[in-house]
C-alpha cells in the first residue's frame, strides 16, 4: 500500500512542493539533480546517476555510490556488484522491480588511470553534501524499511560511523525514526577470493535482505 506523501517533508526542492503527488515530485527532484554541483564530484563524472525504483516502494536499498559501468547508463547497480544483488534479491525471493535502489552519493568518483576510472572511495564531505538528494528521495519514497548497503551508505542514513558486523540482523532507528537494516555491499563478495567465503557472504548478504523485506511488510509506527 502506497504511503501518504507529505509535501511539508520537501522543504528544500521548491518545485516538488507545488505538486500533488510523489511520483511526480520524485521525476521533478531527479531532473534537478541532474544538474548538481553540490560538490566537486561532478567534474569527474559523466552524470548524476539517481535512484529508480517504484515511489511507493516499502523497501530502499541504498549503496555507496556509482560505479564506471552506473556513470555510462545512468542506472544504480548495472554493473558487476549490481549483478551480485541482484542475485541476491532473487535468491531472497525480491523482485527488483518492487524495490527502490540508490546511492549515497550520486556521481562516480575516480580516479584515472589511462582508459580505465579506478573507483574511489567518497569522503565524508561529499557524503554530507549528497544526502541532501537522499533525504529527498525518503520524503517522497517513504519506505517502511531502508537497507543500508556497506558503511557509506550506513554514515549517510546514520549520520555516523557505524560497524556493519556489531548492527547487522536487527532493526535500528534512523534519525527521522524510520527503520533501518546495514548489511556488507555487493561488491565486498567480489573482493573475496576463497569460493567458500563468498558462498558464506552471500548467505549472510540473502539472509539480510530477506530480513529487512519481512520487517518493511510490517507497517511502519507513527
Amino acid at each position: 500500500m502506497a504511503q501518504k506523501w507529505r509535501e511539508a517533508e520537501l522543504p528544500l526542492f521548491a518545485d516538488a512542493t507545488r505538486v500533488n503527488d510523489p511520483e511526480t515530485a520524485l521525476k521533478l527532484l531527479a531532473a534537478e539533480a541532474r544538474d548538481c554541483t553540490r560538490c566537486p564530484l561532478y567534474k569527474n563524472a559523466t552524470q548524476t546517476v539517481f535512484g529508480e525504483g517504484p515511489v511507493n516502494a516499502s523497501l530502499m536499498l541504498v549503496g555507496e555510490e556509482p560505479g564506471d559501468q552506473e556513470d555510462l547508463t545512468r542506472r544504480p547497480f548495472v554493473g558487476p556488484a549490481g549483478k551480485v544483488l541482484d542475485r541476491a534479491l532473487e535468491t531472497a525471493g525480491i523482485d527488483r522491480n518492487g524495490v527502490y535502489i540508490t546511492n549515497a552519493v550520486k556521481h562516480f568518483k575516480n580516479e584515472p588511470r589511462g582508459k580505465r576510472r579506478i573507483h574511489k572511495k567518497p569522503d565524508t564531505s561529499e557524503i554530507d553534501a549528497c544526502r541532501w538528494w537522499l533525504d529527498q528521495e525518503l520524503a517522497i519514497v517513504q519506505p517502511n524499511v531502508v537497507v543500508a548497503l556497506g558503511v557509506t551508505a550506513a554514515r549517510a542514513l546514520t549520520r555516523k560511523a557505524l560497524s556493519i558486523n556489531a548492527n547487522r540482523g536487527r532493526l535500528i532507528e534512523l534519525p527521522d525514526r524510520r527503520r533501518g537494516v546495514v548489511t556488507v555491499h555487493p561488491s565486498y563478495l567480489l573482493r573475496l577470493l576463497d569460493d567458500r567465503d563468498k558462498g558464506r557472504e552471500f548467505d549472510r548478504l540473502v539472509k539480510d535482505l530477506r530480513f529487512a523485506a519481512e520487517a518493511a511488510r510490517e507497517p511502519r509506527l507513527p
